[in-house]
Order: C-alpha cells, then sequence, then structure tokens
C-alpha cells in the first residue's frame, strides 16, 4: 500500500479547480454507477462486489475513457499517459497525486469507487488501493507494516447504516469512525454542519478526498477515538460503523484499525451506545452499527438493554448471529490470515476460539442500534430478532417506530378505543388452512415494504385492520364486529387493545388525527 495520499484543499481556489476538473472529466466520461454496470454488464460488475477482476479486465480492452478509468480506479493497472490523457486532466492528477507518472505509464495512488447518491447523485468513494469493494483482490498484496492504517471503500455494512439512518434536515451531525468518508456525504446532504472523527489520520485525510470529489461541502475533520475529539459537544445526528468485531486483544500495531477497536469482548460497542446519550441533543438520534456476545447464561435481549443509556428511546434489531467458529473463520479471511499458512492460521484461529472461551461466548449477533433522545421517564426500549428481507433505505421507518413509541407511550386504553386508525399501505392478508377447509387456520397481515413485518391475527383482528380506513373510532368499529360474531362488546372492548397496540407498534395500523 503507497503511503502517498493525493490532495485535495477546500480552503484553495485552485485546488479546488482542479477537484472540479477532475469530477468533470470522470461524468463526461460516464465513470458513474450506471455507466460502470452499462459497460461491464451484470455478471462483471457483480464480480467485482466479489473482488474477481478477470471479467472486468476483459471488459475494458478497448481504448474508451471509461474503460480507462476503470482499469486505472477499480482495476489499479498502469496505463499509458496518452491514454489517460484522453480521459482525465492529467496534469492536474499529478499536482494533486491522484495519479504517479512511471516513464511513459500512469497509476492510480488511490481507489475511486463509483457511488450513486439517494436521489440520483453521481458520487465517487475514495480508498487505499485494494481495499474498495470492487477492488482488486481485497487487502490482498498489502504490505505488513501498512496494514494497521487500511482504509476501506465502500461495503455492505456502509450501504446498510446509510439506508437506515434517519434523514431528517438537521443543524449538526457527527460521523463517528468516518472510514472513507461515505456516512459524512450522505449527512451533508441534510445536515448544516457534519463533523467526522477518526482515530486514524489516514482516514481522515481520505474521506476528505471523498467529500471534495463528490462535490459536498467539506467537513470539519478531527482525530480521536470515540467521543474524545468533541468533548461536551451536542449534536442531531450521531451515526458510526465502529470498529465492532470482537477480536483477540493484540499489540496496537497488530491491529486493524478499521475493524478491531482495542477493547475486549463487545466493550467499545456498548461504551459508544452508553456514551451517546450524553452528545445528543433533545429529539436527536443516534445510529449505528453493532456486533454484541451471546455469553452462556444470560439472555442477549438482557445485554443490550442494559447498554441503553437513561433518557433515551432505543430499537435494537439483531440481524443475524453466528456461532464463534463461523465468526472466528469471517474475520481471518477478512484479514487474508487464511493465506499465513496452514500452521499460522491455525494458531490465529486457536487464539480467536481461546478469547471466546475465556468470556464465556457462544455465539456472536450482528445488527443496527438506533437510539433517540426523548428524555421520557417511561424509555421504550423495543430489541428484537429479525433476520428476514427488508427494503432499503428505512430511515423513515425508523423515524415512524419512535414516533409511534410516543403515540402508545401518551394513549391509554380509553384514548385507543377513541381513536382513528387507517391500514398502513402495501399490507396483504393471507389465510393459511387445509385446502377445502370452511375456515382458515389462522390468518397473517404481510407488510409487503419497510421491515416486511408479518404477523398472526385473530378473525377479530383481521376484521378490524380490514376496516380501518380513519373514519370510525376504533370503539365503534369493534361493537360492530362484536354484533356480527355473537360476542359481548364489553369483553371485546376489554380485551382487544393490546392487540391494536400491537398492530400499532408494528406499523400495520397508523393513527389518523380527526378532521384529517
Amino acid at each position: 500500500m503507497s503511503t502517498h495520499l493525493p490532495t485535495a484543499d477546500a480552503r484553495d481556489p485552485e485546488s479546488n479547480a482542479r477537484t472540479a476538473r477532475l469530477r468533470e472529466a470522470l461524468l463526461a466520461a460516464a465513470f458513474t454507477a450506471d455507466g460502470l454496470l452499462d459497460l461491464l454488464g451484470a455478471p462483471a460488475y457483480a464480480a467485482l462486489a466479489r473482488s474477481e477482476t478477470v471479467p472486468a479486465l476483459r471488459a475494458t480492452r478497448g481504448d474508451s475513457p471509461l474503460e480507462t478509468l476503470v482499469r486505472l480506479f477499480l482495476l489499479q493497472r498502469p496505463v499509458a499517459l496518452r491514454r489517460a490523457q484522453a480521459a482525465l486532466p492529467v496534469a492536474d492528477c499529478l499536482t494533486d497525486g491522484w495519479l504517479v507518472q512511471e516513464g511513459d505509464d500512469v497509476r492510480a495512488s488511490v481507489d475511486v469507487r463509483p457511488y450513486g447518491g439517494p436521489e440520483g447523485q453521481d458520487w465517487w468513494i475514495v480508498s487505499d488501493l485494494g481495499c474498495a469493494v470492487g477492488g482488486a483482490g481485497g487487502i490482498r498484496g498489502v504490505g505488513e507494516a501498512d496494514r494497521a492504517q487500511l482504509v476501506l471503500g465502500v461495503g455492505g455494512a456502509s450501504t446498510t447504516l446509510a439506508g437506515f439512518t434517519a434523514r431528517r434536515p438537521v443543524g449538526k451531525a457527527l460521523d463517528l469512525g468516518t472510514g472513507s468518508g461515505i456516512q459524512a456525504l450522505h449527512a451533508a446532504q441534510h445536515a448544516t454542519q457534519v463533523t467526522a472523527t477518526d482515530l486514524n489520520p489516514r482516514a481522515l485525510r481520505i474521506a476528505a478526498l471523498t467529500l471534495a470529489l463528490s462535490g459536498a461541502r467539506p467537513a470539519d475533520l478531527r482525530e480521536g477515538s470515540l467521543f474524545e475529539p468533541v468533548r461536551e459537544e451536542t449534536f442531531d445526528l450521531i451515526v458510526s460503523n465502529p470498529p465492532f468485531v470482537i477480536s483477540p486483544l493484540r499489540p496496537e500495531g497488530a491491529r486493524l484499525t478499521y475493524r478491531d477497536g482495542g477493547m475486549g469482548g463487545d466493550d467499545l460497542c456498548r461504551t459508544l451506545v452508553q456514551q451517546a446519550a450524553a452528545h445528543l441533543n433533545d429529539g436527536g438520534y443516534c445510529q449505528l452499527l453493532a456486533n454484541w456476545q451471546h455469553v452462556e447464561g444470560e439472555e442477549w435481549t438482557d445485554r443490550l438493554r442494559s447498554w441503553v443509556p437513561r433518557g433515551c428511546d432505543a430499537w435494537i434489531v439483531q440481524r443475524e448471529v453466528q456461532d464463534v467458529t463461523q465468526y472466528a473463520e469471517l474475520w481471518l479471511r477478512d484479514a487474508g490470515d487464511h493465506r499465513a499458512g496452514d500452521e499460522a492460521y491455525a494458531a490465529r484461529y486457536d487464539a480467536w476460539l481461546d478469547e471466546f472461551e475465556a468470556r464465556k461466548t457462544k455465539a456472536v449477533g450482528f445488527g443496527w442500534i438506533a437510539l433517540r433522545k426523548s428524555g421520557s421517564d417511561t424509555p421504550s426500549i423495543t430489541v428484537e430478532e429479525w433476520p428476514h428481507p427488508v427494503e432499503q433505505p428505512l430511515g423513515d421507518c425508523v423515524v415512524r417506530h419512535f414516533d409511534r413509541q410516543d403515540y402508545l407511550r401518551a394513549t391509554d386504553d380509553a384514548a385507543l378505543l377513541a381513536g382513528h386508525f387507517r391500514l398502513a399501505g402495501e399490507v396483504v392478508q393471507e389465510q393459511v388452512g387445509l385446502p377445502g377447509a370452511e375456515d382458515p387456520e389462522h390468518v397473517v397481515l404481510r407488510q409487503n415494504r419497510g421491515m416486511r413485518r408479518a404477523t398472526k391475527v385473530d378473525t377479530v383482528g383481521a376484521g378490524f385492520a380490514g376496516v380501518c380506513d380513519g373514519s370510525l373510532p376504533a370503539g365503534r368499529i369493534l361493537d360492530a364486529i362484536a354484533q356480527l360474531v355473537g360476542e359481548d362488546p364489553v369483553r371485546l372492548r376489554d380485551r382487544t387493545p393490546e392487540s391494536i397496540r400491537m398492530l400499532i407498534e408494528q406499523g400495520f395500523l397508523v393513527p389518523v388525527a380527526q378532521g384529517s
């Protein structure tokens, strides 16, 4: 890995102009997410995400500017100077260090990956050579001395967090552990001021490149761990894709900064969550990805509930669980340790299992954590497992989840029965039973958007949800159902609010203000 990085000084008009000319050249060549897919085709495009470069090399054997840019910035192949000059302002790129000249050839000093913004923006994410998803072979071939400072590009975790983040206009946003700067880039679209921090100074330099090349406002970049760089400042939004991997403790120089947090077990994620409340404004959100231990003799849900700081509502979703052997193998491959030789690999694998055994860890959970600073004395804390497919982006779902918690917290059963509701959009009803049976064994309501939840309901619940269009209060609907099924309306009113609350909490029913 070269220690050299380009420069893009937002305070220097000439540097800004050179970066703008580079951006215009990338656009002119269609070096964008859509342009890349059109050039490579779906199979080669997908192969790049698996770090397989041969299909892309075959697709870029011509001399078009786009093929040149793919070879330079995604495949890290040197190209002839004359060929580069047909695609780029080479003099500018050499001045700022995006390119390095070697005889009659030039090569890229960093990975540059096209990335499509949420509203169709054309952005580019900068990362170290060989470390962008879609780059040339992951971190294979990177010098051992430089491994600790690697800055990766866009991966599944990055895009998951970007889609999960609430996108409301805010004053101040913090990207904690910015890495390549992708979360700061997203935040710059709806935050007046963005602060980005990282323990790795190289990451801060690369984040500045990502923002500048993508035409975003520069962020306030600060070096340091966790909340140390922001001291007592508060924010409306905190996002973090932290180094959450639960790995054996090892000397500072042997850690991979992008993934190993330097704390034992899941302490880094716990510390981040617990300290977040002190840095949130009222109504502010903290959203992050995390890993957590499943410890013998302890419920994982209780472990996570204990992390939630006072004054915050929380929504925690476990998306996947791996046993300790699967988990160790995943991250040993990530670091390239499977290429270190059989004995070295076995020794490192053994060290991971020793660590888990010492901590009585039987599995590791992966998931999302969303906090909202509510200041309530009766916080809403939802910890659930949902490994099923969802529809990103989910930022609006996060906001609506907490809005529903506010409504349920403030609404007693009497007010609930006086309330008006409508069935959420894209909800379908499924009936399951034996063929030819007069009545179904059970009825399922299923969402086709967002979290794509499904829940069983009884006949009353299905009938109630189907009638809700906002025109009648819940109590009157239940009275009509009681008459249809021959049930005492008072008893039905008494036993149904819990079911209504569940349907509201999971987003199947939406409260409607009277007169709206």
